[in-house]
């Protein structure tokens, strides 16, 4: 869009702006404008004294001021009209009832002109598209030629007046370059005001209060958290509370069940050397065969099962005599957790693995 012509707002030349959008090039000053204006004014005085210089309408008429022009630069709909002429192009009223039985559709025509109060601004169609020359936007803005009907009609209802400009408008670069190009949008221009305010903003000093906000609260340029972000960050922190306590109970498990692998480990070290003696001259692990190994581990399989029964027979003789039950394995199975903290069941779970070593040790001096 940067082979556009479009002339930014300056104090209240909005109706020079609005020219020299529509004609694409700075065709029109305030003093040209002013002397068109002065050249209205002198028409309608002349006819004015028609009626008699010193009838008191012509009195009237002089102590008026210019209804064409006024010191802040604002010029009228005749002094526009009047400087189209010069390039051979009128205006038609769009909503008028002659225009309107022309049933003529709104994207079948090259440029609107649009008032309200006194500003004034363009609508015109480049190459295939039309755009919104507002001298209030910081940019020109695309309008598609589904909404152009729409937005002349929000216009209308805002209070604009349309004009609908008819004749042949001057070449410019580019009306020819947007006939063999299309442009896209991303983003709508911002009104001048909107920049000036953020700009003001920026430039003012800040109070003691934001001053201390943001010394209390530094910003590390992750800007500042909408409402669904902070929802999305508290529901994460609670997934994370979550995953630890899973990890938690996971090391108590993995815990317990060491204890119980260390325990069967040690039964089956006390075992070998009852059962096999090693040989005075090499270590256990070196001087033993695969065959002997596999004998070994089968003599203490066959020796830990029947030794798992008598345990079991002893446990329930001693629950037949006693009246109250002792802290036992069997206890702890029954109720594995209650409202015990994990300490108590890492406590418990040793306690398991000490009693099921000491029964076996009196199984084995039994014997």
């Amino acid at each position: 869009m940067e082979s556009i012509f479009h002339e930014r707002q300056e104090g209240s030349l909005c109706a020079q702006h609005c020219l020299n959008n529509l004609l694409q090039g700075e065709y029109f000053s305030p003093v040209e404008l002013s002397s068109i204006a002065q050249q209205l004014d002198e028409e309608e005085r002349m006819r004015m004294a028609e009626g008699g210089v010193s009838s008191e309408e012509y009195r009237t008429f002089l102590q008026q001021p210019s209804v064409n022009m006024d010191d802040s630069g604002f010029f009228s709909i005749q002094v526009i009209s009047n400087a189209l002429k010069v390039w051979g192009l009128e205006l038609i009223l769009f909503n008028s009832p002659e225009y309107q039985r022309l049933g003529i559709d709104p994207i079948n025509e090259k440029s609107f002109i649009c008032n309200y109060k006194e500003h004034w601004f363009t609508v015109r169609k480049l190459g295939k598209q039309w755009f919104n020359l507002n001298s209030l936007l910081m940019g020109p803005e695309l309008i598609s030629d589904t909404y152009l009907a729409l937005f002349l009609a929000q216009l209308q209802q805002e209070g604009y007046s349309i004009f609908v400009v008819k004749g042949d408008l001057p070449d410019c670069e580019a009306d020819q370059l947007l006939q063999m190009v299309r442009v896209q949008q991303m983003q709508r221009p911002k009104l001048i005001g909107e920049e000036t305010a953020q700009s003001r903003e920026q430039r003012l000093p800040k109070s003691d209060v934001e001053q201390a906000i943001e010394v209390n609260h530094p910003f590390d340029g992750t800007g500042i958290l909408d409402e669904d972000e902070e929802n999305f960050q508290r529901a994460l922190a609670l997934s994370r509370q979550e995953i630890d306590m899973e990890d938690e109970e996971a090391d108590l498990r993995r815990a317990i069940q060491l204890s119980m692998q260390g325990s069967r480990r040690s039964e089956f070290l006390d075992s070998v050397p009852q059962n096999f003696p090693q040989s005075p001259h090499t270590s256990q692990s070196d001087s033993l065969s695969s065959e002997e190994l596999r004998r070994r581990r089968q003599a203490y399989f066959e020796n830990n099962t029947f030794g798992q029964q008598q345990q079991l027979q002893q446990q329930d003789q001693t629950q037949n005599l006693c009246d109250k039950p002792t802290r036992s394995s069997s206890t702890l199975e029954a109720d594995p957790g209650g409202d015990m903290s994990e300490e108590d069941m890492l406590q418990a779970a040793m306690n398991m693995s000490l009693e099921t070593v000491r029964n076996h040790l009196n199984t084995e001096e039994k014997k």
